[in-house]
């Protein structure tokens, strides 16, 4: 990133200096002449070049200053990099799930069942505090990803191992104060106020994706 810029300044500068040159080739000609034919007239040309000049040498290096300063506002590549996880899921078999870190968070990961899809789409979704059908919220119906807190205080639900309990619905349950989730992870009971959010993530193969 920070080579794109460098060059992309460059370009800039080059072009406008070309541009300048041009320009003041053209008015070094146009001043020639209206000297011979008015002497005042030319100093007058002269003089409003000589500002022309000032201004533009002025506005170079206010922006020759200005650079680095915004270009510290752009995040570090090793930021960018912090801000998305790639996961690899081939070693994850069905029925299983992992948790992973984004952004410093928990991600929650399942290869969901066919008895586990089958029981997400038969919900009746108007009935759903927080309505939504279990398509919108996966990408592959196998795979369900989503963040791992829950909506209510922020606690880690727990459900991901074989020997968690997984509340009334066979998904997530939330030890802190009893919010209940289901196998698309939507709240169906406690006072969790909406579903575990679904983080930006795309995959990038049958077996991996990249979340962020």
């Amino acid at each position: 990133m920070t080579v794109a810029y460098s060059y992309l300044l460059f370009i800039v500068l080059g072009i406008f200096l070309f541009c300048y040159f041009i320009a003041t080739r053209v008015w070094i000609k146009v001043d020639e002449k209206n000297k011979k034919l008015d002497p005042d007239k030319g100093s007058k040309n002269r003089r409003d070049f000589l500002y022309l000049s000032s201004i533009t040498v002025g506005g170079v290096g206010v922006a020759a200053f200005m650079w680095p300063f915004l270009k510290s506002m752009n995040p570090a590549e090793d930021t960018l990099a912090l801000g998305t996880t790639e996961v690899d899921l081939s070693n994850i078999s069905i029925g299983q799930s992992i948790t992973v870190k984004w952004r410093g968070r928990p991600v929650f990961i399942r290869r969901r069942t066919q008895e586990e899809i089958t029981e997400a789409n038969s919900v009746e979704v108007a009935s759903l505090r927080d309505p939504m059908e279990d398509k919108d919220r996966v990408q592959q119906e196998e795979w369900l990803v989503m963040e791992g807190v829950c909506t209510h205080l922020g606690c880690v639900p727990l459900g991901q191992k074989m020997s968690d309990t997984k509340g009334e619905y066979n998904g997530w349950f939330c030890p802190c104060h009893g919010s209940h989730y289901d196998t698309s992870g939507r709240v169906r009971k406690g006072p969790a106020p909406d579903n575990l959010p679904i983080p930006p993530y795309k995959f990038i193969s049958d077996t991996k994706i990249i979340i962020g």
